[in-house]
């Protein structure tokens, strides 16, 4: 008995910071925040803490809204790519909310519009079949392919949005795209500077729905 209660004296401080250290992993209360993107949410040419996803996390535990964030966003994915790999993320992670920010892609490399829409139309199904409620992220491109095409990429968010009610940020590179400063030398990605910022435009979008009540 003097061995046992010698041996928790000295485990206990450690197995104490080991809990501490793990809350969120060890919690079944955390409801899941799925972010499911390209580079532009994956923290491209960045270290991962300064992406926006990860201080997407970090605001949370701040603000105590009892949630995690996985981060599932894999640069260069395809609204393609991305409904391939939808089903097996829902099952792995079991989110509430998954945010659908993709589309870059297949504009960047001039692919039809309408199957982009099935695509990003299909991964919202999916997502509610999954007991998760989905939230469209909008975004644009330059006139590459000319300014027909630009402005039918850009429409589709909020059209998409409305016609299948899903809350919607309506550009996730607003007041960043036009500032050379706030990328990376490619100036196709986001510095490090711009993550904040782009939390900042997601936010008033997520907040309403971390803030709710967990369905009964």
């Amino acid at each position: 008995m003097k061995f046992i209660d010698r041996f928790l004296r000295r485990a206990a401080p450690g197995l104490a910071a080991l809990l501490l250290a793990l809350p969120a992993a060890a919690s079944d209360a955390a409801r899941t925040v799925l972010v499911f993107g390209d580079s532009l949410s994956a923290a491209y040419g960045l270290a991962t803490p300064q992406g926006w996803v990860s201080l997407l996390g970090e605001r949370i535990a701040r603000e105590r809204l009892g949630w995690r964030v996985v981060n599932a966003s894999i640069s260069g994915e395809t609204t393609a790519g991305g409904l391939r790999r939808l089903p097996g993320d829902l099952e792995r992670h079991r989110p509430s909310l998954v945010v659908i920010a993709l589309g870059a892609n297949d504009g960047l490399r001039g692919q039809p519009v309408a199957a982009a829409r099935a695509n990003l139309e299909e991964m919202i199904r999916l997502a509610r079949a999954a007991r998760a409620e989905p939230v469209l992220v909008g975004l644009m491109i330059p006139p590459n392919y000319g300014i027909d095409y630009a402005r039918e990429f850009r429409e589709l968010f909020p059209q998409l949005a409305r016609k299948a009610r899903v809350p919607l940020v309506p550009f996730l590179l607003d007041g960043i795209a036009d500032k050379r400063d706030l990328f990376l030398p490619d100036q196709l990605h986001p510095s490090a500077a711009a993550q904040p910022l782009i939390l900042d435009n997601v936010w008033p979008t997520l907040e309403p729905l971390l803030r709710r009540s967990p369905r009964k």
